[in-house]
C-alpha cells in the first residue's frame, strides 16, 4: 500500500471502537476527550493504557507501547504489518476471504463419507455441534478455482496461504474449523503433518465471546476436546490450541474472577501435566481460583470420550479436580 492508502485506511477505523469492539474498556476520562484504562497487551492492574480518539493514538505508560491503529492491531495480535494490513482490511469491511472460504469448506464435508466417518471416529456426530462450530472439510483440488471464480486474484489467495506458492490449495484432505482470523485443518490421512494453520495469529480464546460470562471455565488445548465437551453438555468450555497461552488469552483468562478448569493431556511423558502446573501458577498469581483435572493416563478429553466417556463421569472429574 502506498502512503496515502494507508493515511486513509487508518483515518477510517476508529482506534476507539476497534478497542471496544474487542472487549477494551475505559477506567476514567481525561481531558481532551481522551481516556484512560487497563492495558490490553500486557498484565495491568493499575490503568495506564491512554487513548487519544481525535488523534487515533495509543500510548501505555505500563509497558511502553504506542502508537496507531495498525501498531496495536500488530502487537495486539502478534502479526507483522502486512497481516495487520490485512485484518484491518477485513474489519473495515472489505469482502471476507476467509468467510468464502470457510463456506465452501461447510458445504464440501456431508460430500464427502470419508470426512463425516473421521468425524464419527473421534467421537463428533452432533449436527448441533457441527454447526455451532461451522466444520468443514477440504478435500484438496477445487477451493482455488472457487474463489477465484468469485473474483479473488491468485495472489491474493497465496498470501492468505489458502494456496502454496506452486498454486495448489494449501489443505487438503483436512477437517477444517474456522478461526479468528484463521482456519485450523486436521489431517485425516496419516501420511500428511496433522495440524495446519494459515501464517497468521491464532487469536484469542476459542469462541471466548460464548463461554466469558459463566463463573466456571472449562480450558482444553485442542479443538477436538472442545468439541466432545460441547456436544456433552459443557457449554463453558473454551480452547487454546495448545499449551501455551498468547498474552490475549492469558488476558481473557483473567478479565474477572472465576474459576478455571485446566483439562489439559495426561500425556504418557508428562508434558500436558507440566503445562497444566505451570498455567495453574500462572492464573493462581492473578488472584484466580484455578482446578486441575486429571484424566486417565494417556488421555485427553477427546479420546476420554471417543472411547465411551460420558457427561457424567467428566463431571465427576470436574468435582475431584485438584485446586
Amino acid at each position: 500500500m502506498n502512503r496515502q492508502a494507508l493515511h486513509e485506511l487508518k483515518q477510517q477505523i476508529s482506534l476507539l471502537g476497534y478497542l471496544q469492539a474487542h472487549d477494551w474498556r475505559p477506567a476514567r476520562s481525561l481531558s481532551r476527550g481522551r481516556w484512560m484504562g487497563l492495558c490490553p497487551l500486557h498484565q495491568d492492574r493499575q490503568p495506564s493504557f491512554l487513548v487519544d480518539p481525535h488523534k487515533n493514538l495509543f500510548y501505555c505508560y505500563g509497558c511502553g507501547r504506542g502508537g496507531d491503529v495498525i501498531r496495536f492491531v500488530e502487537h495486539y495480535h502478534q502479526v507483522g504489518f502486512p497481516q495487520a494490513i490485512a485484518l484491518l482490511h477485513q474489519w473495515r469491511g472489505l469482502p471476507p476471504l476467509l468467510h468464502e472460504a470457510t463456506g465452501f469448506y461447510r458445504m464440501q464435508l456431508h460430500r464427502h463419507s470419508e470426512a463425516v466417518a473421521y468425524l464419527c471416529q473421534r467421537g463428533i456426530h452432533s449436527p448441533k455441534l457441527i454447526e455451532h462450530m461451522r466444520i468443514g472439510y477440504a478435500p484438496g483440488g477445487c477451493l482455488r478455482g472457487w474463489l477465484t471464480q468469485l473474483g479473488y486474484p491468485l495472489q491474493i489467495l497465496r498470501k492468505a496461504g489458502l494456496v502454496t506458492a506452486s498454486g495448489y490449495d494449501a489443505y487438503m484432505h483436512r477437517i477444517v474449523f474456522p478461526l479468528e482470523g484463521n482456519l485450523y485443518g486436521r489431517s485425516i490421512s496419516a501420511t500428511a503433518p496433522p495440524h495446519r494453520f494459515l501464517p497468521s495469529a491464532k487469536g484469542g480464546l476459542y469462541l471466548w465471546e460464548h463461554v466469558s460470562r459463566y463463573p466456571e471455565v472449562i480450558l482444553v488445548e485442542g479443538l477436538f476436546d472442545y468439541a466432545v465437551l460441547w456436544q456433552a453438555g459443557f457449554p463453558n468450555v473454551t480452547c487454546a490450541l495448545g499449551t501455551q497461552l498468547n498474552t490475549r488469552q492469558f488476558c481473557q483468562l483473567c478479565d474477572g474472577m472465576r474459576t478455571i478448569y485446566l483439562a489439559f493431556d495426561a500425556d504418557a511423558n508428562g508434558s500436558g501435566q507440566r503445562a497444566t502446573q505451570a498455567l495453574a501458577h500462572r492464573l493462581r498469581e492473578q488472584r484466580l481460583d484455578v482446578c486441575t483435572v486429571e484424566l486417565p493416563q494417556g488421555h485427553d478429553p477427546n479420546s476420554f470420550f471417543a472411547n465411551g466417556g460420558d457427561a457424567g463421569q467428566f463431571q465427576a472429574l470436574l468435582e475431584t479436580a485438584r485446586s
